[in-house]
């Protein structure tokens, strides 16, 4: 099991990686847009806070311009860029494609177990739902399509990366129907960290050792 940050915002990135337990960092188009800033040099920055895993996600459509974006990126972190591609056909021949060349990949926006057997065979490390957004859309919700997919990954080496987690609470439920990791925004990593009962036991212990 991994926890993965996700965000695109450097401060929160250099937080993280100075607890010494984050795995890695996920990105996506709409959180480094947010930022303001370069999609390339967000990136650099997040390479530099020496996590062993940065992911981030591909804008180009297969062809020529994505084996651009892709090299480009690359010469940033080559042993920490994961490339993650949308689940399509096209971009499955991508996958296919990096992993043979050895680069990591991972499939986003898995919201079915259908997608993530064809994930797994275009040679994706790992697969990655989002999960609050199923728990929303899908008729089964999130929760159960994260089983499905662990269920149909258990033969491969192919992993859950769920994302899109709002709370405490989907976390754990997330990882009880079985996903392999996790990635968070600061705030739900943060409150994962949180009990107001942890906090009296700590004003408690403090009072009586006189501190």
């Amino acid at each position: 099991m991994a926890v993965y940050l996700d965000s695109a915002i450097v401060e929160e990135a250099r937080q993280a990686a100075g607890l010494g337990f984050v795995a890695g960092v996920t990105t996506n188009p709409s959180l480094i847009a947010r930022t303001g800033r370069p999609a390339e040099a967000i990136i650099r920055d997040l390479c530099d806070q020496g996590f062993a895993e940065v992911f981030y996600q591909v804008v180009q459509r297969p062809g020529s311009a994505l084996d651009e974006e892709v090299a480009r990126l690359r010469s940033i972190g080559p042993e920490q860029i994961v490339f993650n591609m949308p689940c399509t056909l096209e971009y499955l021949k991508t996958v296919a494609a990096l992993a043979d060349r050895d680069l990591a990949c991972g499939v986003t926006g898995v919201f079915s177990p259908a997608q993530a057997v064809l994930a797994a065979e275009a040679g994706a490390e790992v697969v990655i739902p989002y999960v609050n957004r199923a728990m929303r859309l899908l008729p089964g919700g999130g929760l159960q399509l994260v089983s499905r997919i662990a269920q149909v990954l258990q033969s491969t080496a192919c992993q859950v990366l769920a994302a899109s987690l709002k709370s405490p609470e989907e976390v754990v439920d997330t990882l009880l129907a079985g996903s392999h990791h996790v990635s968070v925004p600061w705030t739900v990593l943060v409150a994962m960290a949180h009990h107001d009962l942890t906090e009296q036991a700590i004003a408690e212990f403090g009072r009586a050792a006189g501190t």
